[in-house]
């Protein structure tokens, strides 16, 4: 079927002898444009993709090790930040959208910081020390009630980066039609047009580089936070059904990975707690998956441009979230990229969540990895489903009538 028949066993040896040929998905452009798909896919064995944005839906699953007297920790508090401890004696789980307690969550006090969980894993990943305050019931085999110390990530059992949603593989651009401000997890979005923001790295994002899953999977090792990682499983909303253009790019956010891994090993420059005024707090991680190029497809997926990658303008003052089906047309990430959009025949600035630099800073690192032979690839125990099989919960009635 293919011209060209690679092994990801047969990459890995290349990469043991030093004799693997690695771009990045920037890099991979110009090689098929001068090479075609085929001698690309016969020059190439890997090409390193990245991303480095807010992923609300994160956070880190702790293990601070039992005191003594013992402890079951029902509650559990990190640097005034309430994460969850109802998982068992001395395990919790930090939300990084959770606020510390007294910080604002509108824009009434815009001048005040939020601090969240994002910013208390980032403090953790930075080694710097962290309160953590515990409180439980007793039973005979935890008799203590209170505990309150100072940690950081060495004194802990297991720090673990466990996002249940991360690297989505498109986004919508928000703007704001309306007469006032609004304040969203897109940003600040000003009144009538007179902003645009998006949250993608377009051409070097890993899931639009293989946007049909054929090489991304339950198992596969990726660049986390600086640190290894591995996809655990498809991410939460992952919604593969999305609409696609020609070259099986989704049109919407589409697909999203769950994934995990050692924060002890993580470096702060890739992660970063982040306070988004008048929504809260949330946090950047930087993620970056190795594409093997086993055939000339592959070539032609990992070569794609930011002009070939579509989304949908949705307007977060009215239609956002309740009439999706609303929008103001497509445009694309050379569009985005460039600065400025045309919307309702109006040119609007635009601004990105995400940093095309720092995306770019994960491939490079990533890509040495594997040039240094301190990265391998992984084979996939399960691809990522290519299709859905849920219905969308339905709209309350006094939310359709915009009550």
């Amino acid at each position: 079927m293919f011209e060209v028949n690679k092994t990801i066993e047969e990459i890995n040896e290349k990469i043991k002898k030093g004799e693997a040929v690695v771009v990045n998905a920037e890099e991979m452009i110009d090689i098929v444009e001068k090479e075609g798909f085929v001698g690309a896919a016969k020059k190439v064995d890997v090409v390193t993709t990245g991303t480095f944005g807010t992923m609300c839906s994160s956070g880190a699953l702790i293990n601070f090790g039992h005191t003594s007297p013992k402890i079951k920790a029902s509650k559990v508090w990190l640097n005034d930040v309430e994460a969850y401890g109802a998982i068992a004696a001395v395990d919790c789980y930090l939300g990084a959208t959770a606020v510390k307690e007294g910080d604002p969550l509108n824009a009434v006090h815009p001048g005040r910081f939020e601090y969240g969980g994002g910013h208390v894993i980032e403090d953790l990943i930075a080694r710097k020390p962290v309160k953590l305050i515990a409180e439980g019931y007793t039973t005979d085999c935890y008799p203590a009630k209170h505990i309150e110390m100072e940690i950081t990530i060495d004194d802990l059992r297991q720090a673990t980066l466990m996002s249940p949603r991360n690297a989505y593989q498109n986004y919508s651009v928000a703007v704001n039609s309306t007469g006032k401000t609004i304040y969203t997890y897109m940003g600040v979005l000003k009144p009538n047009f007179a902003n645009a923001t998006y949250s993608s790295s377009g051409q070097l994002s890993p899931l639009l580089n293989d946007p049909f899953y054929l090489t991304i999977g339950i198992g596969t090792r990726i660049f986390l936070g600086g640190g290894v990682g591995y996809v655990i499983y498809h991410g939460t909303q992952h919604n593969p059904d999305e609409e696609r253009n020609k070259r099986g790019v989704p049109k919407t956010g589409a697909g999203a990975i769950a994934v995990m891994g050692d924060m002890k090993q993580m470096n702060p420059d890739f992660v970063k707690g982040a306070s988004i005024l008048g929504y809260g707090a949330s946090l950047s991680i930087g993620v970056g998956i190795p594409i093997p190029i086993l055939n000339e497809e592959m070539a032609f997926f990992t070569s794609v441009r930011d002009e070939e990658i579509d989304a949908y303008i949705f307007d977060y003052g009215h239609d956002y979230p309740l009439k999706i089906d609303n929008n103001y047309g497509l445009t694309n990430y050379k569009e985005l990229r460039s600065g400025f959009i045309t919307v309702n025949g109006k040119k609007v600035p635009t601004a990105p969540l995400s940093s095309y630099v720092g995306a770019m800073k994960v491939a490079e690192t990533l890509k040495q990895w594997i040039m240094d032979k301190k990265f391998y690839l992984t084979r996939p125990s399960m691809n990522l489903p290519t299709s859905k099989d849920y219905k969308p919960l339905k709209y309350l009635k006094q939310y359709e009538k915009g009550l």
